[in-house]
């Protein structure tokens, strides 16, 4: 069937397509390279019409037209899934909020619990011949904002990868209002946090010595992940597979080192199963029509019964920092926010259910503030209002630079034992002396 009919009647420019939003409306942008760029622009244009305007979205790769204005608060608030840096100047002036969840149920958020959206729009890859516009790395949850929303504008971008799967991948014309072609700027990179640094180097070795071959993988974003998928790529390991939440670039380097082939994989065989993807256009290109990979929605990816079916699941984390009691928090420092949960904690219980399956959090023993004085991610307990991504009943591998301790099944005294022994030398005493006064310390090595 030829849909082009059908298109051109659909056809309209982004100042005609957003003129269905109205005051007070919710409007969903999609999440993270699938955020609109002319719509996002157009409905700035309309800024003195419209009051109490809320955005959904997350990941913001870029800044947002919609608040280049002062007194932008007034009219949008945006509500974010996983927030970026970009986010957290949003908050600082009011304007942005952080929706807390557990990344595997945003679906189900928006198909039971949410207000439906009055209006989505996003960015796609160019109709196919079948009539579909593809989400490109982005699958996530946009069927269900789909199924949900009120109005669907598509916007699309001829730089967008097209990325194949088989499940709620894309949507058709025929549940499409209304469709923009935009100017096909490129899509927008995340970059993996910098070069990995000596410590990030120290970590990945002490990470990779417990990966075995066969294993399959998730990785998150980040200096420390990305050395760790550095060092995979320069190993002798093989036959490894890939099922994450997350796309980055550290999977291309190993599967073009030879590493990934599915091949031991108990679901999805000789597929790369992810949610969705932010890297550079090494990564982008890698993805498009590549039919090795498989773009799922969030709530497979991320569902702890799919991640526990896969044997040798290795689970690899970051995180801001963590306590004596073994509760690790990936989300803010104290009550400032920096990112969000994300889908931590549905790899960290999957990858402990699984059959020779590990759960690794990781980060540096210390950090140096901008006045130079330097502190341990290891506190005693976490700091007020910082948030327990991971409860100390769910972590399993902990891992600094100086070791790597397994929690599971230990007493309190053990943990603060075994976590101590992984802190910084020149914190151990303090950290002591603290889980001494917290009746959790008994040196078992007297």
């Amino acid at each position: 069937m030829d849909f082009s009919q059908e298109y051109q009647s659909k056809l309209k420019t982004a100042d005609e397509a957003v003129k269905v939003v109205q005051s007070g409306d919710w409007v969903d942008y999609g999440w993270c390279t699938g955020t609109p760029d002319a719509l996002d622009r157009a409905l700035a244009r309309r800024t003195d019409e419209l009051r109490d305007v809320k955005v959904r979205g997350g990941i913001l790769l870029k800044p947002l037209a919609i608040f280049e204005r002062e007194d932008a608060g007034e009219h949008f608030c945006w509500n974010s899934w996983h927030m970026g840096g970009l986010e957290r100047k949003l908050i600082a002036r009011g304007c942005a909020y952080y929706s807390p969840l557990r990344y595997s149920e945003l679906p189900r958020y928006y198909r039971e619990n949410i207000q439906p959206d009055d209006v989505a729009m996003f960015v796609v890859a160019p109709m196919d011949k079948h009539g579909y516009f593809n989400f490109g790395p982005n699958a996530s949850h946009l069927m269900a904002i789909c199924e949900t929303a009120k109005h669907i504008i598509v916007e699309v971008n001829e730089n967008m990868p097209r990325c194949l799967g088989g499940m709620e991948e894309g949507i058709h014309i025929s549940q499409v209002d209304a469709i923009v072609e935009g100017e096909n700027p490129a899509i927008g990179e995340l970059g993996g946090g910098g070069p990995a640094t000596d410590i990030d180097k120290a970590v990945a070795k002490l990470i990779v010595d417990e990966i075995p071959n066969g294993a399959c993988l998730q990785l998150g974003i980040g200096g420390m992940p990305n050395a760790v998928g550095s060092l995979i790529a320069e190993s002798d390991l093989k036959d490894l597979g890939v099922h994450t939440e997350m796309y980055v670039d550290a999977f291309v380097d190993i599967a073009r080192a030879g590493k990934i082939n599915g091949s031991k994989k108990n679901i999805d065989r000789f597929r790369q199963t992810y949610a969705f993807g932010a890297g550079t256009k090494k990564m982008y290109d890698y993805l498009d029509e590549n039919p090795e990979l498989m773009s799922a929605p969030v709530d497979y990816t991320n569902d702890v019964r799919n991640i526990a079916k896969l044997d040798n699941f290795i689970s690899i984390n970051n995180a801001v920092d963590f306590d004596l009691f073994g509760q690790i928090n990936a989300e803010s420092a104290g009550t400032k926010h920096i990112s969000g949960a994300g889908g931590q904690l549905d790899f960290v219980m999957g990858a402990y259910m699984s059959h020779g399956g590990k759960s690794i959090v990781c980060c540096s023993s210390t950090f140096t503030r901008k006045d130079g004085t330097v502190e341990s991610r290891i506190q005693p307990t976490l700091a007020p209002g910082s948030i327990v991504t991971d409860t100390r009943a769910n972590t399993h591998y902990l891992v600094t630079e100086y070791g790597k301790v397994c929690l599971k099944g230990l007493s309190t005294w053990e943990r603060t034992e075994k976590i101590i022994s992984i802190a910084h030398p020149d914190f151990r005493d303090w950290l002591i002396e603290e889980a001494d006064k917290m009746h959790i310390w008994r040196r078992s090595n007297k």
